[in-house]
């Protein structure tokens, strides 16, 4: 398995348009973040997970000509969905299947109602909303799933496992069943925004005590801000087999 970090930004992303901190102003590619994502290689198949806003600059720089065999979605924020549209040459030839929880499939019909039934705009992608719930198994383009409950703040949103792999992002907190269902896997990749609290996202401290109840050989941040400082001073501060993780980066399981 293998794991392509297309995004590891917040909803504004890395420069922050307008800001002159070190860490916007700095030269390090690996300070450059785009919206959060990433495509999931495994068993011969590509599964994308949130397609946001930066999607299509993200396909060109990290995914190339591969295929994507399915979408898994995390909440219904546009910076994990502002990019669906841009998927539409890859599903003309069989459409796409976007897995995601039913309030999500109920807000994309209503703001992609182009893309739907009777009013599908020719030309507009071809997505089926495939709706999944918490803690029940699915299968997705023939690999197994399970969907993890995490709150945003106060909206219910999803973080998935992926066998051996555990993926949480814009969680504010993970329940004692999420972290049980966790348990067992080799990488985790966990939201941190930065070292002060935010009331709906967790911070560097409460995402390194989640990564401590889990217990992965190997955790790497994602969704970071330009708050959380700079990458190079960053590695310094985490424990030993917590990595951030930057645009590009790519982590064998």
């Amino acid at each position: 398995m293998k794991v392509v970090f297309l995004g590891t930004g917040t909803s504004c992303g890395v420069p922050v348009i307008g800001c002159d901190c070190d860490v916007c102003q700095s030269a390090d590619s690996r300070d450059k973040r785009l919206r959060t994502s990433v495509m999931v290689e495994t068993e011969g198949k590509n599964l994308l997970i949130d397609c946001g806003p930066d999607f299509r600059q993200q396909y060109l720089n990290y995914i190339g000509n591969r295929n994507i065999d399915a979408v898994l979605l995390t909440h219904i924020h546009y910076d994990h969905v502002g990019g669906l549209d841009d998927l539409r040459p890859l599903t003309y030839k069989g459409g796409m299947a976007v897995y995601c929880r039913s309030d999500v499939a109920e807000r994309l019909r209503q703001n992609m109602a182009y893309c739907f039934g009777t009013s599908h705009y020719p030309g507009s992608p071809v997505i089926e909303l495939v709706e999944i719930k918490e803690y029940e198994k699915c299968c997705v383009a023939g690999i197994e799933i399970l969907p993890i409950g995490v709150k945003h703040g106060g909206l219910d949103i999803l973080g998935f496992r992926v066998g051996e792999l555990g993926y949480i992002t814009d969680a504010s907190e993970v329940s004692e069943r999420g972290i049980a269902a966790l348990k067992g896997i080799k990488v985790l990749v966990i939201n941190a925004l930065r070292e002060r609290e935010h009331r709906s996202h967790m911070n560097l401290k409460s995402a390194l005590d989640v990564i401590r109840s889990i217990e992965p050989e190997r955790a790497y941040l994602t969704h970071m801000s330009h708050e959380i400082g700079l990458h190079a001073e960053l590695v310094e501060k985490l424990p030993k087999g917590v990595f951030p993780a930057y645009d590009g980066l790519v982590v064998e399981i």
